[in-house]
């Protein structure tokens, strides 16, 4: 793949359309940003509606007459297993690109940015798709005659899929893998700030040799989005996002019936109990506010804490806090990088200021770091006096933001863990697990872990949330299942 393959003469990037690069309709563009040094990487279409038109017309054509959702499982796995090499040789490349248009340090771009990408892909082609029950036999009954009949998975169709920012790679293997793996064709559209790792997508399903059509990848931001939520091509729509955009999708999906998988927000709580051991409770704080500058929606940003022990883990909390580095991924002091961009930051600072406005207090950080002059910065900040009807314990920061809130009872911190809009993640400390369980029970959310959880296991399990974090699940067998179409085919055993 030579650079002239994928840029126009002009330098801005084309469009993977129906096995092609190819120019966009549009003439208006916008810049992949680099967020630790504001420093321009490239330019990209700000795709039109006739961009997403012609993307969507390619992966119908392809799932109506094209080979791909009529291939064995087999052979579409064989596909996949091609594309997850082509990963795997160029992990080095989608690394660096990641630290770049994203900002992560480069333990989270290798770790939980590329390397999860790669796990979750390794898991469909190696474990999911072989063992799927893809068809299945129904049981032979008698009453208005004796039958018996099979019943058939099968592609939905075309899918639109609109990921997110801060885990670009990973949230586009989310959909793509199952997608593929289903037999759907489709139309990716990454985050207007991360186009790159959108369009290096493009790149591998070339390489790979998937049929023309089957995959399609589209730049752009509102204009180009909303045509493929609600162009009649479409057949469903997978989104990671905000809420208030996931609910626009929701609607505009809705007026043609589409299927639509959401995954939106979250204001996690973390439950401390009065028997908890407290040195991994404040490293799980630590990973989840720190990580990806706190860029992440299932991260444990409300930490409930039995009210014995509120003193005692503010004063451990504070002082692995201050041990935090915020800076460019590229120098190896850094331990927390940028926000992904201005407009980020400044939601972030104003939410910081409504905290104050209403009366919580900050234990550490709550400013920029010095000497931050340049790219997105934001140090990682603690709230305490904290009462949850507060802003601050109410709305996503999706920031280096963590509030901490006492409770008195078990009773009390489901209650307060539940009194939100939100119910992505959670997670219980307990020494004991019969008591952990417990309460992890009564949560009203889609993941929960107890005493640090269950680690790569969690990758297979149904990932999703409930209330306004989302509908539909992704991840494991689940994830493929939303893909899907069942069918009912049954016959009669008499003869003629």
């Amino acid at each position: 793949m030579t650079q002239t393959d994928t840029t126009t003469a002009s330098g801005v990037k084309k469009l993977y359309i129906d096995g092609s690069w190819v120019n966009s309709r549009s003439t208006a563009t916008m810049w992949s940003i680099n967020p630790a040094t504001e420093e321009k990487l490239a330019l990209v279409p700000d795709g039109s509606r006739e961009d997403a038109d012609q993307a969507v017309q390619a992966a119908r054509r392809a799932f109506d007459d094209g080979p791909w959702p009529r291939l064995s499982v087999e052979a579409r796995r064989a596909y996949l297993v091609r594309m997850h090499e082509i990963m795997q040789r160029r992990f080095d490349e989608l690394v660096e690109l990641n630290i770049q248009e994203t900002g992560s340090i480069p333990s989270t771009a290798s770790g939980m940015q590329v390397g999860l990408a790669l796990e979750l892909w390794g898991d469909m082609v190696e474990r999911i798709m072989p063992t799927f029950a893809w068809e299945r036999p129904a049981a032979a009954v008698a009453g208005h005659g004796v039958g018996q009949g099979i019943i058939v998975r099968e592609p939905i169709g075309v899918a639109s899929l609109i990921t997110a920012y801060n885990f670009p790679l990973f949230i586009a293997a989310q959909k793509l893998a199952p997608a593929l793996a289903a037999g759907c064709t489709v139309v990716l559209k990454p985050a207007p700030t991360t186009p790159l790792q959108g369009l290096v997508w493009a790149e591998i399903a070339e390489e790979a040799g998937l049929p023309a059509g089957v995959v399609n990848v589209v730049t752009g931001d509102r204009e180009i989005s909303e045509e493929l939520t609600t162009h009649p091509g479409v057949d469903m729509v997978s989104f990671t996002g905000s809420v208030a955009v996931g609910k626009a999708v929701y609607e505009q999906a809705a007026r043609s019936l589409k299927r639509v998988v959401l995954e939106l927000g979250g204001k996690s709580a973390h439950i401390i109990c009065d028997d908890a051991d407290l040195a991994p409770a404040v490293e799980d704080i630590l990973f989840h506010t720190t990580t990806h500058a706190g860029q992440g929606c299932v991260f444990l940003t409300r930490t409930l804490v039995h009210r014995s022990r509120l003193q005692e883990l503010v004063k451990l909390l504070k002082g692995r806090m201050e041990d935090v580095v915020t800076g460019d991924p590229r120098d190896p002091r850094s331990t927390m990088g940028p926000l992904i961009s201005a407009q980020q930051r400044e939601r972030v600072e104003s939410l910081i200021q409504s905290g104050l406005d209403e009366g919580a207090t900050i234990a550490v950080g709550g400013g920029r770091p010095e000497g931050s002059d340049r790219g997105f910065f934001v140090q990682p900040t603690v709230f305490v006096d904290v009462d949850n009807s507060m802003t601050i314990a109410q709305n996503e920061f999706f920031g280096p933001v963590n509030v901490v809130i006492p409770f008195d009872t078990d009773d009390d911190a489901v209650r307060i863990a539940n009194d939100s809009d939100f119910g992505l993640g959670g997670a219980v400390r307990a020494k004991d697990p019969a008591r952990a369980l417990s309460i992890a029970r009564r949560l009203r959310t889609g993941n929960v872990s107890i005493n640090g959880g269950g680690g790569a296991a969690t990758l297979r399990m149904p990932y999703g949330g409930y209330k306004n974090s989302g509908l539909g699940k992704e991840n494991g067998d689940a994830g493929l299942d939303g893909y899907l179409e069942t069918k009912s085919i049954s016959w009669s055993v008499a003869a003629g």
